[in-house]
C-alpha cells in the first residue's frame, strides 16, 4: 500500500503496459484513472480494478486534444479530489512498422508527434495547476530505449521518444520549486501489443534483441511496474529529472 489514497492518471492504461501500470497502482492503493481514447478497453480495466477492490475511473481522452486532457483533469478531480500521480504512458507505436529513414510521410511525423510529444505536454499542462495547489505531485513519462539504439527505421518514433526526455528535464526545472518530480522510464522491447506488429523487422527480432541484454530474456509489460511504483512513492522523494532505463541491461546511460 506504498501509495494509498493517492490519486493517480495514467494515458493510454486500456492495454498493455499501461495496464499494468493501473493494476499494481490500484494493487498500491491508488485511486487510478484509465485516462484511454478506447473507451470500451479503458473500461474492462477499471472493472478489473473494481473486482479486486479498487477505486478506478475510466475517461475517454484523447491526449492530442488541449480540450480532452483538460476534462481529463477536471473529472479527475470531481470524482476523486484531487491529482497526485500523472504516468503519460499513452503512445503510438503499434503499426507504424519499420521503413527506411527517408521513406517517412510528414504526415506520419505530425501524427506520432501529436501523441508521443504534443499529448504528454498537454496532459502535463492540464494536471500541474492541481498538483501546484494541493503543494506538489509526481509526473512519470515514458520514452524508449529507442533514443539510444538510434532505430533509424522508426525515426519518427525514435526521435519522438528524445523529446520526451528533454521534456521531462525542462519540467524538471520548472516546477522543482512547487514539489513536483518529473522523472522519465525508458523500457526496452517489451513484449506487449505494439510488438506483434512485424511489418519490415526481421522474424526473429525478439531473439536478436534478448541476445544483447545482460539478462537473457524478453522483457515483459509487468518488469516496468515497480520502477513507475518507485518513483510515484516518497521512496524517491530526493530523484527528478531523472531516465531510468529498464531493459535489462541491453544498454548502458
Amino acid at each position: 500500500m506504498r501509495l494509498k489514497e493517492q490519486v493517480a492518471i495514467i494515458t493510454g492504461a486500456g492495454r498493455g503496459i499501461g495496464r499494468e501500470f493501473a493494476l499494481r497502482f490500484a494493487d498500491e492503493g491508488a485511486k487510478v484513472v484509465i485516462a484511454e481514447i478506447d473507451s470500451a478497453n479503458a473500461g474492462k480495466v477499471a472493472k478489473e480494478i473494481e473486482a479486486r477492490g479498487g477505486q478506478a475511473l475510466a475517461l475517454h481522452t484523447d491526449v492530442s486534444d488541449e480540450a480532452s486532457t483538460e476534462e481529463m483533469a477536471q473529472k479527475t478531480i470531481k470524482k476523486f479530489g484531487r491529482i497526485d500521480i500523472l504516468i503519460n504512458n499513452a503512445a503510438i507505436i503499434y503499426g507504424i512498422g519499420a521503413k527506411p529513414w527517408n521513406a517517412r510521410r510528414p504526415e506520419e511525423w505530425d501524427k506520432i508527434f501529436a501523441v508521443n510529444v504534443k499529448g504528454a505536454w498537454l496532459c502535463c499542462k492540464a494536471v500541474v495547476p492541481f498538483m501546484i495547489s494541493q503543494g506538489g505531485g509526481k509526473i512519470i513519462n515514458l520514452t524508449s530505449a529507442t533514443h539510444l539504439t538510434a532505430e533509424g527505421q522508426i525515426i519518427h518514433y525514435t526521435c519522438s521518444k528524445g523529446a520526451v526526455i528533454s521534456l521531462t528535464r525542462v519540467l524538471a526545472k520548472e516546477l522543482g520549486k512547487h514539489s513536483i518530480r518529473v522523472n522519465c522510464i525508458a523500457p526496452g522491447r517489451t513484449l506487449s501489443e505494439s510488438s506483434l506488429d512485424q511489418t519490415g523487422v526481421p522474424p526473429n527480432i525478439e531473439e536478436m534483441v534478448v541476445r544483447t541484454r545482460c539478462l537473457k530474456r524478453s522483457e515483459q509489460p509487468e518488469d516496468l511496474v515497480g520502477t513507475a511504483v518507485f518513483l510515484a512513492s516518497d521512496d524517491s522523494a530526493f530523484i527528478t529529472g531523472q531516465t531510468i532505463l529498464v531493459d535489462g541491461g541491453g544498454y548502458f546511460l
